[in-house]
């Protein structure tokens, strides 16, 4: 399979695939990296597509940026990129996941994105974090005062991250879209994801025995039949 490292907007890159004209947008979640996507494109680029992944702040080659992994930060980022794929390819999808997933739809509704396969995807934030404060005994009050206060899980909540998740919320997401989705999720609540299903008209499958980071040979044996008969199919 082709390959081709690149690099778009200060933003490291790699290529998998021939030259065709339909290609699929690859967005790795939270501790991933773009290399991720050799997997999924070892079937996509067979099926006639190029592969295109990308490393987010704080992520792969560019682990040493600092403050980074914020939606203010990746969605103008997301932009850059699928402004330059509208110029290489005539047709573009979109697979991500997790977070990955929440950052791609804020950066992409409204754009005209072929379809898109999301994986654990995280599409409540507000929920989420407001979930996370729960867990650690942390009020808005505290929140608010404190500005940013670290948990014993290692993530940090901020007041400024949850304020601006509020004044952008995932509305108008009309990408025809098809959701894998963990019976074990321990992010989003499976009443979280049906209620997304049914408000933008997605498909759903669940692995009732999977986890929000499908890793073991099972799982990843589920991931890769789920995306092989998305693959060719409309959504």
């Amino acid at each position: 399979m082709q390959t081709e490292h690149l690099t778009i907007g200060g933003i490291s890159a790699v290529l998998y695939g021939e030259p065709c004209d339909r290609a699929w947008l690859f967005v790795h979640g939270k501790c991933g990296c773009k290399e991720e996507a050799e997997a999924f494109a070892g079937i996509a680029c067979p099926a006639g597509y190029a592969v295109l992944a990308i490393d987010l702040p704080e992520h792969g080659e560019r682990k040493a940026m600092q403050n980074a992994f914020h939606p203010w930060t990746v969605v103008p980022e997301l932009q850059t990129v699928m402004a330059y794929m509208e110029t290489r390819w005539r047709e573009v999808s979109l697979r991500a996941n997790s977070i990955g997933a929440y950052f791609s739809m804020l950066a992409f509704a409204g754009t005209d994105i072929r379809r898109a396969l999301f994986v654990s995807p995280i599409v409540d934030m507000e929920t989420l974090i407001l979930g996370m404060m729960t867990w650690a005994g942390v009020t808005e009050d505290a929140l608010r005062e404190r500005g940013e206060i670290p948990t014993e899980s290692g993530e940090l909540l901020s007041w400024r991250y949850l304020c601006w998740v509020r004044e952008h919320p995932v509305e108008s997401w009309r990408c025809p879209t098809a959701i894998l989705y963990a019976g074990r999720d321990d992010l989003t609540a499976r009443g979280t994801v049906e209620a997304f299903v049914r408000k933008h008209h997605a498909a759903l499958t669940v692995m009732e025995n999977g986890e929000h980071w499908f890793h073991t040979a099972e799982q990843l044996e589920v991931l890769s039949a789920w995306e092989r008969d998305n693959i060719g199919n409309e959504v």
